[in-house]
């Protein structure tokens, strides 16, 4: 079997697991969203936080509720870094440097797992399971909760409530990820992770020194790691370490982690708002950007005209031989069209178009599917866009499930797709501007510049994955991309939570004759030529600069 045909028949699989929890696993979590009956341990939750389930809030009291959780997530965080080492399990490793402990908790707090440190060399036991595995559950659980107050605010008329933050925290956290990542770790598991709590091991001499390793509780957070669309690995080369994904399987397994929950929320989104067929073309949307962008980095991996590359029968530099350049392919494309980052490969290797597909997959907006929720989210703000310029095309006010898009709504949704190109652009210029950052780049010219844009990228859009090359690990970089997390991650909450309030406040507008039917594939294909366009626009001249130029070039 040769390898094109190998990376076709995985992603033929993956598409059909895909498929067969779509319907379940979206229903389930229509229901835990809409079930007004709290579990015993439920209730023991909010009796410890003092919070009261059943009361309705507002938008801006979800907003506080949100924030309020989120900062003393950071604070709990630092702390446990800079407390490490006078902690048990750490296994000898020193207190985290105060830059380093401010990006970490910023990081694993915003959903990006972004990671300037090597995880086996510097986080001990208790950090890893205590502080980073827990934010992979709830920074997962809080992009859902935004993600399904957003759809409230559509599905509801003439109030101004969206459920309540805590509600929503707590059920997705104990009824979707914990029970899905307890079932995935146990795969893992059988199929050869490691799970344990041991020290540092010497594993072998080489030439210079030993090697060293140590255990950890590698399964279980690889689990959430994926299911949450995080990304943050226990151990510097993250996925592609054999202890995190050991065979060819855990491969494909792990990334129908990853895409399993931003695609399903699709059918979440239908049942809640009452119209599955809604909920089939935001899906079409999403299927369609990533199975081209899946189609077209296979397609550079293995095509490419450099004779070395086409005697070995693809790009195989920076990739695992037990995965192959098919997988590596599906993978890259996959952890950055959602938010999650992590990499089975080293996207700095891939071919220069190929680290475009990397970028332009994240510059998107990480929609296709996307994070758990903010892919959602993100797809519908993206929606509201495309349904005001269908109207501005036919002279009439656009709606959109039934709530009209005015003046507000489409401010506050310019403002969501607006804020983070500027963070990406404006850190950017910044570093390449200043004398000392360039320093970083481990490359020069365009593929140098590349290594910034992508960090920059990676980091406003909460994604974490990194381009390699870049050493991040100074105080520049730890303090800017720590800040472009916190503003890529919140600010957008803001106008996402605006939006659904104003939508919950409107009294429903009938269909009529000359009402778009954006359950149609007509709309599909508006929303997808939108979001290309609107990101095309947005990014090409810093996409002129770096990949696109090394990709001529080669």
């Amino acid at each position: 079997m040769g390898p094109v045909l190998a990376g076709v028949l995985q992603l033929v699989a993956l598409i059909g697991a895909l498929a067969l929890a779509y319907i379940p696993l979206g229903n389930y979590m229509a229901k835990v969203y809409s079930s007004d009956r709290h579990w015993r341990v439920e209730k023991w939750i909010y009796k410890g936080i003092g919070a009261d389930p059943d009361t309705e809030m507002t938008w801006p009291a979800y907003l506080r509720g949100v924030l309020a959780f989120s900062a003393v997530s950071v604070l709990f965080l630092y702390l446990l870094q800079r407390l490490q080492g006078v902690l048990p399990g750490s296994l000898g490793f020193s207190s985290v440097d105060p830059a380093q402990s401010f990006n970490t908790a910023v990081s694993f707090v915003t959903n990006t797992n972004w990671q300037s440190y090597y995880g086996e060399q510097t986080m001990g036991h208790v950090v890893q399971t205590a502080g980073l595995a827990v934010q992979n559950f709830v920074s997962a659980a809080v992009g859902i909760a935004v993600a399904v107050a957003l759809v409230r605010g559509f599905a509801r008329s003439r109030t101004g409530e969206l459920g309540n933050f805590w509600a929503d925290l707590v059920r997705g956290t104990l009824r979707i990820l914990v029970p899905g990542a307890a079932i995935a770790a146990i795969v893992l598991v059988a199929c050869g992770a490691i799970q344990n709590f041991s020290g540092i091991h010497e594993v072998g001499q080489f030439v210079g020194g030993s090697q060293q390793w140590n255990g950890g509780a590698v399964a279980s957070q690889e689990a959430i790691k994926e299911f949450g669309t995080n990304g943050g690995g226990y151990f510097n080369a993250n996925s592609a370490h054999p202890f995190e994904n050991p065979t060819p399987f855990t491969n494909l397994f792990e990334i129908f982690l990853l895409l399993v929950i931003p695609f399903a929320l699709t059918r979440t989104f239908g049942v809640l708002v009452g119209s599955v067929r809604q909920g089939y073309a935001i899906l079409a949307t999403m299927f369609t950007i990533w199975l081209g962008f899946v189609a077209l980095m296979m397609w550079t991996e293995f095509a490419h005209h450099g004779p070395a590359l086409q005697i070995a029968g693809g790009a195989y530099e920076g990739k695992e031989v037990r995965f192959g350049v098919g997988s590596s392919s599906i993978f890259a494309v996959s952890t950055t069209l959602t938010s999650t980052g992590a990499v089975d490969s080293f996207h700095s290797s891939f071919t220069g178009l190929g680290g475009g597909i990397t970028m332009l997959s994240m510059m998107l907006g990480e929609i296709a599917p996307g994070g758990t929720g903010s892919g959602l989210y993100g797809i519908l703000i993206m929606a509201v866009i495309a349904v005001f310029i269908a109207g501005l095309m036919v002279g009439r006010t656009p709606e959109y499930l039934g709530k009209k898009i005015g003046a507000r709504e489409i401010k506050l949704a310019a403002c969501y797709i607006l804020i983070t190109p500027a963070l990406v652009l404006i850190f950017t210029a910044i570093s390449m501007a200043l004398p000392t950052p360039p320093h970083s780049m481990l490359n020069s010219g365009a593929h140098g510049f590349s290594e910034v844009l992508y960090a920059f990228t990676s980091a406003s859009n909460n994604n974490g994955s990194a381009f390699a090359g870049l050493n991040a690990n100074t105080d520049w970089f730890n303090t800017m991309t720590g800040f472009a997390m916190l503003l890529g991650r919140f600010l957008p909450m803001v106008f996402v939570l605006a939006l659904a309030g104003s939508l919950a406040e409107q009294k429903p507008v009938p269909a009529t004759a000359g009402t778009l039917r954006t359950e149609k594939p007509l709309f599909t294909g508006l929303l997808v030529g939108a979001i290309l366009i609107i990101t095309g626009l947005t990014y090409f001249p810093a996409l002129a600069l770096g990949p696109l130029a090394e990709g001529l070039a080669s």
